[in-house]
């Protein structure tokens, strides 16, 4: 049943900040720098109902990131603010949120989107440490600590890395990089596929840096006045030869996952402005393009990165429409078998697919892709006069979610 015209979402503007990779060491940006970057709009931000920002993995100096984006941004102490966890889809999430908000009359006008900064992730201390530690916190004699130093071991400093932790599913006990090479095999995708597939992304987004496709992008600026404007994972001198020569990452053995045709640790973010048509009105913005339909789907976890296949069926199932009807596709690349799977199961067509590139040349700031995608689909759109858009990607623990984006 459709919605009431008034009722209806609509995107007046997306904006992104530039992907950069993280090197040594901390990159320029924390999550709510980036955050705040990707945050345009025409009007007073005090003009917001809420802001929901989503990120998989917040720095624990910036507790509930939505609410620190939105005082950033100028929103003021009366505009509510919060914070969405959806593994990888946590900017999808906000933006789902947004949406289902404004439907149901809560909101008329939401800044949703989402960030990390993956270089910022923390280093943890494993259980043996860190009760060591409490114990030595809670040791009141010379005595006591004296017979602690005793027991204490090297070893126990060795770091626990939260980003590997985060991208392990906690249930069926693999890492999203094993489960690229289930995928790969159940598939029948071989090396040679996913290194082609990564050399293409890397021209794809060549090519639109080139010719100017990127709009979306908001130059950064660091404390230094360094100016960050463009993403910088890029590698131009990519080659299926080069790529050849990496070694598998997860399956050392038999696998064909490696960090070539995987995505990038990165720091990013995107954020879109949503609303109904009266607020556009008030606000003198013309709306460019509408929510159409938004689903979620779940999958097997031990295949968790085929969740994007039923959630694409799903969105085209509601909407009435078919994979025939879209004409422009963005699916993360997470791994390539991700969107070479898809593309096989949908019969989309591969040229529609990421026409500007995707994660393994731009990256993957695991809360900030997901807004991402919709941020580059809505320009992308509109740039070309395409009607229908479709966006899809996995997430851990097997679902995925699929937006389809009608343009107005």
């Amino acid at each position: 049943m459709a919605a009431p015209e008034n009722r209806r979402v609509y995107v007046v503007d997306g904006a992104r900040t530039p992907f950069l990779r993280a090197k040594t060491g901390l990159g320029p940006f924390t999550g709510s720098d980036l955050a705040v970057g990707a945050a345009r709009q025409p009007f007073e931000p005090s003009a917001f109902d809420e802001v929901i920002v989503g990120a998989a993995m917040p720095s624990a100096d910036e507790a509930n990131i939505g609410r620190v984006v939105s005082l950033r941004v100028g929103c003021g102490e009366k505009v509510p603010a919060w914070t969405v966890m959806r593994n990888c889809a946590s900017g999808l999430q906000a933006i789902d949120t947004a949406y289902l908000n404004i439907l149901a009359g809560r909101s008329s006008l939401v800044l949703a989107g989402g960030t990390d900064a993956m270089s910022h992730a923390p280093l943890m201390y494993g259980p043996v440490m860190v009760n060591w530690l409490a114990q030595w916190y809670a040791a009141k004699s010379f005595g006591q600590k004296a017979a602690l130093a005793t027991r204490f071991k090297l070893s126990q400093l060795a770091p626990v890395i939260a980003i590997l932790r985060g991208l392990t599913d906690p249930v069926v006990k693999l890492s999203m990089g094993s489960t690229a090479e289930i995928v790969a095999k159940r598939f029948g995708i071989t090396r040679r596929m996913m290194d082609e597939f990564a050399v293409e992304s890397h021209r794809r987004l060549a090519f639109a840096q080139d010719n100017g496709h990127l709009q979306e992008i908001e130059a950064l600026y660091d404390g230094d006045g360094t100016v960050y404007s463009a993403d910088d994972g890029l590698r131009r001198d990519s080659s299926v030869e080069k790529l050849a020569k990496l070694k598998p990452v997860f399956d050392k053995t038999y696998g064909n996952v490696t960090a070539g045709n995987s995505s990038q640790i990165t720091d990013g973010a995107a954020a879109l402005l949503m609303m109904t048509s009266e607020k556009a009105k008030a606000l003198g913005l013309t709306p460019f393009a509408r929510v159409h339909t938004a689903v979620l789907a779940g999958d097997d976890p031990v295949i968790m990165l085929t969740a994007p296949i039923p959630a694409t069926q799903k969105a085209l199932a509601k909407s009435g429409l078919k994979i025939s009807d879209i004409g422009a596709f963005e699916v993360n690349e997470a791994f390539a078998t991700v969107p070479l799977a898809w593309l096989r199961e949908t019969g989309a067509d591969p040229a529609a697919m990421n026409p500007n590139g995707g994660a393994i040349a731009l990256g993957h700031p695991l809360g900030g892709s997901g807004a991402r995608l919709m941020t580059t689909l809505v320009h992308h759109m509109k740039a070309n006069g395409i009607q229908y858009g479709l966006q899809t990607m996995c997430e851990g623990g097997g679902m995925a979610n699929a937006t389809i984006i009608e343009l107005l």
